[in-house]
């Protein structure tokens, strides 16, 4: 966080001279000293967040890829004269064990076009409505969930392959189990 100060203080005046760097040094340590105090701030929890960083960028990439190739896959079924969608509620179950990461699949899933999440319970079931079944499909094992989990456990590779369970449920009336 001190680094964070320092640097923002720099920033903020335009130019680095040995009076900018010591008076920036006079009070970003103080302030560094009050947030590792008061905010129970440390610097593990400052590498820790700079150790999410990087997952959060290969996340919004992603993110964006999964919602470019979801555009095109809407446009086809909106496009297509012939084919009648056929919208399913799904509904599955994830092993994310926090509810801020289980918040986050659930609006990737949102945010990705053809699929809007209904529900999400706290044992973390999700029901998820989508357009069509060939949206659908995948929707319980995607790459967002793999990436939730590489986080959650801090593996980078396993967890695709133990991820891949995902406990789908989906009725050939179009609803799935409830949530």
């Amino acid at each position: 966080m001190f680094l964070l100060f320092l640097i923002i203080w720099i920033i903020l005046n335009g130019r680095l001279t040995p009076e900018v760097f010591g008076i920036g040094l006079a009070l970003c340590v103080p302030l560094g000293f009050f947030f590792s105090h008061f905010m129970k701030y440390s610097i593990r929890t400052e590498l820790r967040l700079l150790s999410r960083l990087s997952w959060a960028v290969r996340y919004i990439i992603v993110l964006l890829r999964e919602i470019i190739k979801a555009n095109f896959e809407v446009l086809r079924l909106i496009l297509s004269a012939k084919y009648e969608p056929e919208p399913v509620l799904l509904s599955f179950r994830t092993d994310i064990k926090k509810n801020s990461e289980r918040v986050i699949l659930a609006n990737s899933i949102t945010l990705t076009p053809g699929t809007i999440t209904v529900g999400l319970s706290r044992d973390g079931k999700y029901l998820v409505h989508a357009l069509d079944r060939d949206i659908a499909k995948g929707v319980e094992d995607s790459a967002f969930l793999h990436m939730i989990l590489e986080l959650q456990n801090g593996t980078t590779k396993e967890v695709a392959s133990e991820a891949g369970d995902g406990n789908a449920e989906a009725g050939s009336d179009g609803t799935g189990g409830e949530v």
